[in-house]
């Protein structure tokens, strides 16, 4: 499932990536005729894989997959975003790496105006034995 169109800009540390899949009919989190505004959380998961996927290619090396492990101080401002006319604009910045996990920050906005907001930590799917499920 890939919710992102495109990447506008990024650095080592943020990432900013356009979206207007929710505004389609065959978006994978819709429930019916609609997608819940708590599905922002993974458009900004999104965005940081592919922030962590370019680092690691910046590098020279390839992403380490991880798990979403925890989402802290979400914020949603709307019920819902498929009834949204423009593009979603996807935000995430690297507050902390370390060999195993990584804390973004994450925003994503419509029309300049806040829908959704929080943190999100990621544990490296090997880290600790952890292996991937069968």
């Amino acid at each position: 499932m890939c919710l992102l169109d495109q990447v506008v800009a990024w650095d080592a540390q943020t990432l900013h990536a356009r979206s207007a899949s929710h505004r389609r009919l065959d978006n994978p989190l819709r429930n019916g005729d609609k997608l819940r505004a708590v599905h922002a959380c993974e458009y900004g998961a999104q965005a940081m894989a592919v922030h962590g996927g370019l680092c690691a290619r910046a590098a020279g090396e390839t992403a380490a997959p991880g798990f979403l492990v925890a989402l802290r101080q979400v914020q949603l401002t709307v019920a819902r975003l498929d009834d949204l006319p423009g593009d979603l604009d996807v935000y995430v910045e690297r507050l902390l790496a370390g060999p195993d996990s990584w804390q973004y920050g994450f925003r994503v906005e419509h029309a300049g105006r806040v829908l959704a907001q929080g943190r999100a930590a990621v544990v490296n799917r090997s880290a600790g034995g952890a292996e991937e499920p069968a």
